[in-house]
């Protein structure tokens, strides 16, 4: 009898084993280093072709990051209660006050009917940035609404959403990227300035969250976008979508808004790729200048976007990626 209730024991074990590991498996990105292979292949030459938009059933306030498992959205957003003011530099360090505002995570359908909506941050940190997906959880950060304000890294469940804060730190972290091989969170700073490292332990605090900005920051080498939304995809490498706008120095004529999409190697670090993007939405904003999620798909990449604010939509593209022609070589070794 105890042989026989030895090896039910073991047969229940090995079946919640491999539940979990389907629980698992039904959220992961897929197709990685597929999608690498096209991301690498991308060229301004590339063919766009859109599709129809899904439009938001809810005022999705100023959109920051987006994320799609299955036939579920997740989108990080600000709702700006009180516009941060400017201020004497000289109080605090500060160009501006900290404003007032709440953090949003919305689940959403692949209607645009809305689900469920978690409020994120504390205290004067009340900005999610740009997130990202481990196979399991959404990484978070929330972040003061200026320069140099602090941050607050949450982990989110799903299913329901539920958050439990990982770390604070003393810095405006506006986009994270979590790679689930060394478990490794990279961060980018109020305008990608600035790239940061955190070992995520398994158990017990992070460490390197007591390390000061000063020590752990490496700069960014390029310049020409500013990164507001990143995903890990793998091979050592982030692609990160964003924009930077120019003043018409020549003219004195419109500030014109120059989007991009970028791999990103950590390790270097800096871009490895460049791509930059001139679609707009109605409004007339670069459709990368806010939240994003890229999938490989038969024909190249699928891209969706929710650049505008408000009961916005999100606009879906399908990229042509000619495979046979590329010539993109590898990203250099990782350290």
């Amino acid at each position: 009898m105890k042989h026989l209730l030895r090896q039910w024991g073991i047969c229940w074990l090995m079946a919640s084993a491999c539940t979990s590991a389907l629980a698992v498996d039904r959220h992961a990105p897929s197709g990685k280093p597929e999608l690498v292979r096209r991301l690498r292949a991308l060229s301004p030459e590339a063919k766009w072709y859109e599709r129809p938009a899904i439009r938001l059933g809810f005022d999705a306030h100023h959109p920051q990051g987006l994320v799609k498992v299955g036939h579920s959205f997740y989108l990080s957003s600000v709702e700006v209660l009180r516009k941060p003011e400017a201020i004497d530099p000289g109080r605090g360090g500060f160009d501006r006050g900290p404003g007032q505002g709440v953090g949003h995570l919305f689940r959403f359908d692949h209607n645009g009917s809305l689900k469920e909506d978690l409020r994120l941050g504390e205290g004067a940190s009340y900005h999610p940035g740009g997130m990202d997906f481990d196979g399991r959880n959404l990484w978070v950060p929330v972040a003061e609404y200026r320069p140099r304000g602090a941050s607050v890294v949450y982990r989110v469940s799903l299913d329901p959403l539920r958050s439990e804060k990982v770390f604070n730190y003393p810095e405006h972290i506006g986009a994270v990227a979590f790679d689930p091989m060394t478990r490794e969170l990279h961060g980018v700073s109020w305008g990608s300035r600035n790239f940061y490292r955190w070992r995520i332990p398994r158990r017990g605090r992070v460490r390197d969250a007591e390390i000061s900005p000063m020590a752990l920051r490496r700069p960014n080498p390029s310049f020409y976008i500013d990164y507001q939304d990143c995903k890990w995809i793998g091979d050592g490498l982030m692609v990160c979508s964003g924009l930077r706008s120019y003043p018409n120095v020549a003219t004195g004529g419109p500030v014109f808004s120059l989007g991009g999409i970028d791999l990103v190697q950590p390790s270097i670090p800096g871009p490895v790729h460049q791509i930059p993007v001139i679609r707009r939405s109605d409004s007339g904003r670069v459709i990368t200048q806010n939240a994003f999620w890229v999938e490989s798909v038969p024909e190249g990449l699928r891209f969706w976007f929710v650049p505008d604010d408000g009961p916005s939509l999100v606009r879906v593209f399908d990229v042509s990626i000619d495979l046979k022609d590329s010539a993109v070589p590898a990203a250099p070794g990782r350290r």
